[in-house]
């Protein structure tokens, strides 16, 4: 039986810098997609179990959206950031962090 799941899509201006900014948090590119040539991008990008879809198509999700992830080891992911670790977060141990255009990343290590 497969394993059901969710994948929340995330709005980004460009897919390239959205992959490279991912690519800090561990995840890499799955695949890419795109209509036409000049079309928008919509890539799909994993860490482990968990995916991201990153989309420039407007319609797909708006800009500052927030999604929480729960990582092994959010100390490595606040130093990487430069952001300090809020230790009585309601996630847990957690940093917030922005990407690039803007969504937002609640990230954490459950207690």
């Amino acid at each position: 039986m497969n394993e059901e799941e969710v994948v929340p899509v995330l709005r980004v201006e460009d897919a390239d810098r959205a992959v490279a900014w991912y690519a800090r948090l561990g995840f890499e590119e799955e695949w890419r997609h795109q209509f036409e040539p000049n079309f928008p991008w919509f890539v799909s990008v994993a860490r482990g179990r968990v995916r991201l879809y990153l989309s420039e198509h407007t319609g797909d999700a708006r800009p500052d959206t927030l999604i929480h992830l729960y990582v092994n080891d959010v100390d490595a992911v606040a130093q990487e950031f430069g952001e300090p670790v809020d230790e009585d977060g309601l996630a847990g141990r957690e940093v917030d962090i922005a990407d690039p255009d803007g969504n937002r990343l609640r990230i954490a290590t459950r207690r």
